[in-house]
């Protein structure tokens, strides 16, 4: 069984449509990165999923369910918009959380405590919410979706405003939930977290879905012609080669994406005299590359 379902789904407001007759499966047990740029209709699609609010048209599964009825205490929620009691103290806070979830209060309670002590909140366990610096209220957001064990967990955003060490502990957690058997759907549009921690995913730009499928299998359609090239000297005119269709610069070095049946050997022949180089393969694109050239241009927020 899959874990969700998403058939010709159309979810309009006014006259803006967010979703657009999008299709897709997430199987159970993986890992799966809904993505986009701001804007394309993650969001509405998590509430859909959600059952927050109802698709104007198609059809909306979870858990082998169309509607919350049953699947509400299976499912962990972390909202991009983080929703916090700032009055209550943290541990009850947490405890009532997952009161919601079915928890009884004490289990709540000893769950609370258990993961505190993991994230380094322990002492924290009896201030109130509001008292707690950004990243800290992020940890707690987060202790709040998982405290029931939920079968699926869905993550919008999670990764949003962020630090280094605290994505590396929310990564962390993702990979150890997902181990544990949850299935994991999370937004973003970071499509660096996505390259390291999905399996499949679902591209998705103006409500509609523009890729689906493995991660590999994605890399393996557009990495057949992509190059990687780490040189001295100024690379900008490789962006002029006929057999260049999309260039990228990082400074240190460039990737290319050739057009269809090109040959990589005439990029090294235009290079070799003009530029010193150090590095030159063919290489996998990377997912930000696949959805620059998939998506481009700017989108509206949805």
């Amino acid at each position: 069984m899959s874990a969700i379902t998403l058939k010709q789904v159309v979810k309009t407001f006014g006259e803006h449509r967010a979703v657009d007759d999008l299709s897709f499966e997430v199987p159970t047990g993986v890992i799966f990165g809904l993505l986009g740029r701001n804007g394309a209709g993650k969001t509405t699609t998590i509430r859909m999923m959600l059952d927050i609010i109802r698709p104007d048209t198609g059809k909306v599964e979870v858990l082998g369910r169309e509607t919350a009825d049953g699947t509400k205490d299976r499912i962990g929620y972390l909202p991009e918009e983080r929703g916090l009691y700032p009055k209550m103290k943290v541990r009850e806070m947490l405890a009532f959380q997952g009161a919601i979830k079915g928890l009884p209060h004490a289990e709540g309670l000893r769950r609370a405590d258990r993961w505190l002590e993991r994230l380094e909140l322990g002492v924290w366990r009896d201030k109130k919410v509001e008292e707690l610096s950004k990243g800290m209220a992020q940890k707690v957001q987060f202790i709040a979706a998982v405290l029931a064990e939920p079968e699926l967990l869905i993550l919008d955003e999670p990764f949003s405003g962020m630090d280094p060490v605290n994505q590396d502990v929310f990564k962390d957690l993702i990979l150890e939930m997902n181990r544990a058997g949850s299935t994991v759907v999370f937004s973003t549009h970071v499509m660096e977290s996505a390259e390291r921690l999905c399996h499949e995913i679902a591209l998705i730009d103006k409500g509609r879905a523009v890729l689906h499928g493995s991660i590999t299998s994605i890399k393996e359609r557009f990495g057949k012609n992509a190059l990687r090239l780490e040189f001295e000297g100024s690379g900008a005119f490789l962006a002029e080669l006929p057999v260049v269709e999309h260039f990228n610069d990082y400074g240190q070095h460039v990737e290319l994406q050739l057009v269809q049946g090109a040959d990589e050997q005439e990029v090294l022949r235009a290079a070799v005299g003009r530029l010193r180089i150090r590095r030159f393969e063919i290489v996998a694109p990377s997912l930000h590359n696949i959805f620059v050239q998939q998506v481009g241009g700017e989108g509206s927020d949805a």
